[in-house]
């Protein structure tokens, strides 16, 4: 999830419905409550696809004409493309094309061999969208996502901005510093953050291993981040299924550990992670989204990240809502796409 980096800074607490048309985007507010953004509409994508992929062997979803302008929309933990089982038709009825990616150790994503380290560091990840746009042969797209897919949404957006038309970063910037990560939070701030420490124990570890542990884990962050979302067990269901991938809780543990610093990342990535390390402005056009209703939601309505964006730049806070934006407010999410491509 987010970075706890950027959220002590802004805390001050220590150092370092089916698609509409265009004219009814226009009509969404960014304070528009989820209850007028038909959540809830669709629940399942068109079959799968499979691609090889970098490392991987990727699964996602398309929607949208194939020679439309390409939109990659990223999840985060603990959630998959289910996310965006609203927000792709809306984008695609725009004329679209929309990519929306299982994360490696989600879903239908698989690595290609058994020997390659089941890293979940953050330019691994990125690495992985690069890849996937040079296989299916997008040579810029519109970035669009929200924790892990905002993290990556950044770097993208920071190291290959040649690649990234806009970028639609919910949270603002989420890039880690892993140094100012070593540092401790006031207890009312690292109570926010349990589930990274948990995931640092072989205790955690365990529990992401086990089935019926992990489900009650991730249902469990969903109603705490996500408190004013009134999703179904039906709708937990489908995006639970994405982690029983093999690799999930490799994945995951990894992700965690090493933003703590208590496991170690690749060499292969180093050079990237230190350029990450000096918190690269992002010169791309970007529009930020608040969730108000997320318990990772900073103070100041962007201000705390603003001077990160050099670029073309707008930001809106949605009323109402929690942690799962794209899903929780999908018209919303899709406005934002929409208008940051035509910043």
């Amino acid at each position: 999830m987010i970075n706890r980096r950027t959220f002590n800074t802004a805390m001050g607490l220590g150092t370092g419905a089916a698609a509409v048309s265009l004219a009814g985007l226009q009509g969404v507010s960014s304070a528009t409550p989820a209850s007028s953004t038909a959540p809830g509409t669709h629940t399942a994508f068109p079959p799968l696809k499979q691609v090889k992929a970098g490392l991987l062997n990727v699964g996602y979803a398309e929607l949208g004409p194939a020679h439309g302008p390409a939109v990659i929309c990223l999840h985060g933990w603990p959630y998959d493309i289910h996310s965006y089982v609203d927000v792709a038709p809306l984008l695609a009825a725009e004329g679209y094309r929309v990519i929306v990616p299982y994360l490696r150790g989600h879903g239908t994503t698989r690595f290609l061999s058994s020997r390659t380290f089941r890293n979940g560091q953050q330019s691994a990840i990125a690495l992985d969208i690069i890849a996937l746009m040079d296989a299916l042969k997008i040579h810029k797209a519109v970035i669009a996502g929200f924790d892990w897919g905002s993290r990556t949404g950044d770097i993208l957006a920071a190291l290959w901005p040649e690649r990234v038309k806009a970028l639609v970063s919910v949270s603002g910037y989420l890039i880690t510093d892993r140094k100012a990560q070593l540092e401790p939070l006031p207890a009312a701030a690292e109570h926010t953050w349990w589930y990274q420490f948990y995931f640092a124990t072989e205790r955690g570890k365990k529990a992401m291993e086990d089935h019926d542990h992990r489900l009650q884990l991730t249902r469990l962050v969903w109603d705490l981040v996500s408190p004013t979302w009134d999703f179904d067990d039906a709708t937990f269901a489908r995006t639970a299924a994405a982690f029983d991938n093999p690799d999930y809780a490799a994945v995951v543990i990894h992700n965690y550990r090493w933003r703590l610093g208590v496991a170690d990342g690749e060499s292969r990535y180093d050079r990237y992670e230190e350029n990450l390390a000096t918190a690269p402005p992002i010169a791309v056009p970007a529009i930020t989204l608040d969730p108000e209703k997320d318990p990772f939601t900073l103070p100041g309505d962007g201000s705390v990240y603003r001077d990160k964006f050099t670029g073309k730049y707008d930001h809106r806070t949605l009323t109402g809502i929690g942690h799962n934006l794209p899903q929780e407010a999908p018209a919303a999410f899709a406005k934002a796409v929409v208008d940051a491509d035509r910043l």
